[in-house]
């Protein structure tokens, strides 16, 4: 396990005290303890850490709401709330900061440790998410760039193949300038397939660009090609045998 960084903010010194104890015999490095919101909020302007304990009740106040408030908002790391029973009565405020797990007091070290490591996979798995979503929208800009240089300045159509042509702001594909009629995902990649004209678009590219990556596999790419070419007046989506498939140029 990595050594992940805690910051531990609870006022109870016999609390605090068990924590960093208990954290510090699983591997973690607890780099500081406050007792305190305002003082919490200064060690995390000059600290490390990989995710914080709040005490939902700190000073018998929602301090500790708005501590993690303030960490969400701020310093994009995850954080726990510990509570007691008789802290249902927040329970729905604490809610609204989205925290990545609950402690309940008294703690069991085995379950902190638990929550710990979900706390941290579940935080590594959403920034993993937003990071393949802004590589999908950059690609997919690349995409809409390519079919505008592939048109002059004030149209929308590119022609491809012989007697095909793509209108980029309607969506819509022709064919001698009658209209085929696609469903979104077949529009989708044809879209794909004009703006890398003679070029492949692999079994990942389209996966990627069709179905944003929601559960498509390389059948389903078959599938949908195997759609599109029986509605496309002649023969124009070439195999790229294992690879993918193209439009010549």
């Amino acid at each position: 396990m990595e050594n992940n960084n805690v910051l531990i903010v609870e006022d109870d010194e016999i609390t605090a005290l068990n924590l960093k104890i208990s954290l510090e015999k699983q591997g973690y490095v607890v780099t500081e303890v406050c007792d305190n919101a305002e003082d919490a909020k200064e060690k995390l302007a000059t600290i490390q850490a990989d995710i914080v304990v709040i005490d939902i009740s700190l000073q018998e106040s929602n301090d500790g709401i708005e501590l993690a408030q303030n960490i969400r908002d701020k310093h994009k790391i995850p954080f726990i709330f510990l509570t007691s029973y008789s802290d249902d009565d927040i329970i729905s405020q604490a809610k609204t900061t989205e925290p990545y797990g609950y402690i309940v007091k008294p703690f069991d070290p085995n379950s902190l440790h638990a929550t710990m490591q979900m706390a941290l996979f579940k935080f590594e798995q959403e920034n993993q998410r937003k990071n393949n979503f802004s590589n999908f929208s950059a690609e997919k800009l690349n995409i809409e760039n390519l079919l505008h240089t592939k048109v002059a300045e004030g149209e929308s159509k590119i022609k491809f193949a012989n007697d095909y042509h793509l209108d980029i702001n309607a969506c819509e594909t022709f064919y001698q300038n009658k209209k085929i009629r696609l469903t979104k995902k077949e529009n989708a990649f044809l879209r794909l397939l004009v703006a890398k004209l003679g070029l492949v678009v692999t079994f990942k590219q389209a996966m990627e660009y069709v179905w944003e990556k929601n559960g498509a596999t390389e059948n389903s790419v078959r599938t949908l090609v195997w759609r599109l070419r029986n509605k496309l007046d002649t023969d124009i989506v070439k195999n790229a045998s294992g690879i993918g498939y193209f439009i010549e140029e």
